[in-house]
């Protein structure tokens, strides 16, 4: 059975940094890409970033420079760094397996304040 386990997230001030962790199991997980995606206040989900099984690192414009995706494959881990927060990234993450696999995380809010 997939799962993918989120912890971290929290309110921060603007111009704050959070870290963001989806342990999985059930699945090799070093062979996946692994994506991370968010719901805004209102809004439908947007993708923010993916990692290939080889480590490359792709991101939304709206996080680039500001957010970092990696992964620990010894402990089938994946990591969202979040720095420079803006209100605006005030949104629910998920961490998700694959490219359009429906197996997700169960969602971290992350909330910024002005």
């Amino acid at each position: 059975e997939v799962q993918l386990v989120q912890s971290g997230g929290g309110l921060v001030q603007s111009g704050g940094s959070l870290r963001l962790s989806c342990a999985a199991s059930g699945f090799p997980f070093s062979d996946y890409l692994m994506r991370w995606v968010r719901q805004r206040p209102g809004k439908g989900l947007e993708w923010i970033s993916h990692i290939d099984s080889g480590g490359m690192a792709t991101y939304a414009d709206s996080v680039k420079g500001r957010f970092t995706i990696s992964r620990d494959n010894g402990k089938n881990t994946l990591f969202l760094q979040m720095d420079s927060l803006k209100p605006e990234d005030t949104a629910v993450y998920y961490c998700r397996k694959g490219y359009n696999d429906p197996e997700s995380g169960q969602g971290t809010q992350v909330t910024v304040s002005s």
